[in-house]
């Protein structure tokens, strides 16, 4: 038997699960992106915010392109149990904020009239980096429109993409959908609508079998649609909102509500997002298989400790940069979340240019030392080889993978002209790192020690230094 409407009273009484009616309200907030982290993170604080008696908060969710994840939601009434597991123990909860759900790559006209419709208070989006295409700005451009037309208030659209200043990126990606004739539709967004900037951060890995089958133990029934992820989550969002009362409100669910959200996503994005893919990059390189698996070996450890404290903190304005540096050490070893490297090195092309340049540039600019990203981005040009160090082929799943690994090809025969190739491209390490003598040849001497030696050769030399 599945977990379903029909058999969630017969839960154990220890799963917290929702005891507000389900199918009387419309939703409140279209989601775009309905993968395993939205369902871990947002989705579980309106869960909060409805358990508290607020009906508005009902999710309409948007699979952009999997009608498979989208199909067993249905199955199930949008209903899914998440383990939350960390040094406390562990615990089982089933969010009921899921009450609709389409696929917009087959359904676009459905999504387009879920944000037109009058329930609708808010769009959330997790497309992930490489989802902010003109087709996202026409789709949401479009939806806005009905609402114009139709005499409907306006609506917060939040971003929560690893994105610096994510909220300005999405606004200049819709209004670049606009053309002549929506002056007065461009205007009235302006007025009644809010695209704040925000930073989310929650460990939620890809399903694993491991994962159904724990849900299915715990449950007693069976759930096609269970995560794992942990107790931390953080919501840092800008104090910017179509209906202003909302800042109290999502305050009360545990949101961080300020003017200075870009501390906070500085400091995610160069300190936990980027030392996630050095470690992923160096695990699929030799053969671990969890982020977990690369924080317990020592010198790993050591590298990350050392990257974020001397190569990332200088630079950052979030003044409990040493606490979150602890957390996140804590975090990464977490037994629960079987995190694996190939996961989270995906895309990787589009994920290091805000990763790792601007501490690069910032050491540059100090005269101080960037070994440890020096070392992290020779690891990235001996990834691109698709083969780990016991000899077997690893998939790049990566927009930019053809190009690289033609490149990533030519390291063994002709290990310069790859790494001037790669280094010199500007997509990934921007405008200035391409023409900096310094960092091409500490990069150049990590990638040749690399090949020679190994990445835990390398990682050991140089936090033994």
């Amino acid at each position: 038997m599945h977990l379903s409407a029909l058999t969630l009273a017969s839960l154990p009484a220890d799963i917290h699960t929702p005891t507000y009616d389900r199918g009387r309200y419309a939703p409140g907030v279209v989601h775009l992106g309905l993968g395993a982290f939205h369902r871990a993170h947002q989705a579980m604080v309106f869960d909060h915010l409805l358990a508290a008696g607020d009906t508005r908060w009902g999710i309409h969710g948007i699979g952009m392109t999997r009608p498979d994840l989208v199909n067993q939601l249905r199955a199930q009434d949008g209903l899914y149990a998440v383990r939350v597991a960390d040094g406390t123990g562990v615990k089982w909860q089933v969010p009921g904020a899921l009450w609709r759900m389409n696929v917009a790559a087959t359904e676009r006209d459905a999504v387009v009239q879920a944000i037109a419709a009058p329930s609708t208070r808010w769009v959330t989006l997790t497309v992930t980096e490489k989802g902010y295409t003109p087709a996202l700005g026409q789709l949401l451009l479009d939806g806005l429109r009905l609402r114009q037309q139709g005499g409907l208030p306006g609506i917060t659209v939040a971003s929560c993409d690893n994105l610096q200043g994510n909220g300005h990126k999405l606004l200049a990606l819709v209004k670049a959908a606009a053309t002549p004739q929506d002056a007065e539709l461009l205007r009235w967004l302006d007025t009644h609508c809010a695209f704040p900037c925000s930073m989310v951060d929650r460990i939620v890995p890809a399903a694993t079998a491991e994962v159904l089958a724990a849900a299915s133990q715990a449950l007693g029934l069976r759930d096609d649609a269970s995560l794992s992820t942990e107790g931390f989550w953080e919501w840092v969002i800008e104090d910017r909102f179509a209906d202003p009362s909302d800042a109290a409100l999502i305050q009360s669910a545990g949101v961080r509500v300020t003017p200075d959200v870009h501390s906070y996503e500085e400091a995610k994005l160069r300190m936990l997002n980027g030392s996630h893919t050095a470690m992923a990059l160096m695990g699929a390189i030799t053969g671990k298989p969890f982020i977990a698996s690369c924080i317990g070996v020592p010198h790993i450890r050591t590298f990350v400790q050392l990257l974020m404290s001397q190569e990332v903190a200088p630079h950052l304005s979030r003044s409990d940069w040493a606490d979150y540096r602890d957390a996140l050490i804590a975090r990464f070893g977490n037994p629960y979340l079987k995190h694996s490297v190939h996961q989270i090195a995906t895309d990787s092309s589009q994920k290091i240019p805000q990763r790792w340049p601007p501490s690069v540039l910032g050491q540059i600019a100090q005269g101080a030392s960037f070994e440890h990203h020096a070392l992290a981005a020779a690891v990235f040009v001996r990834y691109t080889l698709a083969e780990d160090e016991q000899g077997q082929a690893y998939a790049l799943n990566d927009p930019q993978a053809t190009s690289l690994m033609a490149l990533g090809a030519a390291q063994r025969t002709e290990p310069e002209a790859c790494m001037r190739a790669l280094l010199g491209r500007e997509d990934l390490w921007g405008s200035a790192l391409p023409h900096h003598a310094g960092w091409i040849a500490r990069v150049t001497h990590w990638h040749q020690h690399i090949l020679q030696h190994g990445v835990d050769h390398a990682v050991q030399q140089l936090t033994e230094a």
